[in-house]
């Protein structure tokens, strides 16, 4: 179907070396592939005299090293933060103690909902608990650098506390894990919520942005097209798991084996987290029902 993403898995990481992405903007991507963060974690350098650093990275110290080098002596005066995976603030720390560049983010990390009784959160461990910024953003708050400004974009779903970051007057956002050319963003529950995600991409069809440049991956060169993709995508998987239970599949390892019959097994489990985001939406929604909470091993009817 033409109106699915397209997704773009051409991407040279070039570690360790600083990639110029546009005007006064340069990447540099951490050595650390994996099936959640394709071939490594973006990390972004802002300015010309004076720098922002967006989403230092883990702690890497060939990454931190590669900074510095492009850093090259110049004063950094923020370091932003689009969320608290560990693949994305806790450089941060190092960092600052380098520059005494202030912290800038949403918040500390939370939970998209409380966890239940008994429930535990698969990505605990992946999460920066320890981290607190200097700064909190709110959204439509403003960064004001060094002869320009960036504009915070409250984007949850994928955590809590993601935020996007618009590059004033350019059409450049910084669109960290929610939209990425390269594959679709995980939502994963507690941590995630996908009613929160696809109000968060309804945000951002509003706007009129002409390049994202992505925590993972190459840029997003249209956009526009590419955000409708992604909705007409999420709003199929939806349907399928709604299809799934009407057809009388009760638990989420039987719809995962049907919807996800031509993925990569390994893949298996990420995919039963992003059906129970789904089927989480659809009890809100007043379409799915389950005794008590909603859990990964809950059984699940058509209301």
């Amino acid at each position: 179907m033409s109106d699915l993403p397209v997704f773009d898995l051409m991407f040279e990481p070039a570690y360790g070396e600083a990639v110029a992405v546009a005007d006064g903007v340069s990447r540099i991507t951490v050595n650390n592939p994996s099936p959640f963060t394709f071939h490594g974690t973006n990390s972004y350098l802002v300015g010309r005299e004076s720098l922002v650093v967006i989403d230092p990275g883990p702690e890497d110290e060939a990454h931190f090293q590669a900074l510095l080098r492009e850093i090259g002596g110049r004063p950094v005066s923020h370091i932003l933060v689009s969320h608290t995976h560990r693949d994305h603030s806790p450089l941060s720390r190092r960092l600052q103690a380098e520059t005494g560049a202030v912290i800038v983010a949403e918040g500390p990390h939370r939970a998209s909902r409380p966890l239940h009784q008994g429930e535990s959160n698969p990505f605990a461990e992946s999460s920066d608990s320890a981290f607190v910024p200097d700064i909190r953003l709110a959204d439509g708050d403003r960064v004001e650098a060094d002869g320009f400004s960036l504009t915070a974009l409250h984007t949850p779903g994928h955590t809590a506390n993601h935020l996007a970051f618009a590059l004033d007057g350019t059409g450049i956002l910084f669109s960290a894990d929610h939209v990425m050319a390269w594959a679709t963003t995980i939502v994963a529950p507690p941590d995630g919520a996908m009613g929160d995600y696809m109000a968060s991409l309804e945000r951002l069809m509003g706007r009129d942005d002409r390049i994202y440049l992505p925590g993972h991956g190459g840029p997003v060169t249209a956009p526009d097209a590419f955000l409708r993709g992604l909705r007409t995508h999420r709003r199929m998987r939806e349907r399928a798991v709604l299809e799934r239970i009407k057809a009388g599949d009760r638990k989420i390892p039987e719809m995962v084996k049907a919807i996800y019959r031509d993925t990569d097994p390994r893949l298996h489990g990420a995919a039963a987290l992003s059906v129970y985001a789904h089927i989480e939406d659809l009890i809100e929604k007043g379409l799915v029902s389950t005794d008590g909470p909603p859990r990964l091993d809950g059984v699940y009817l058509a209301a």
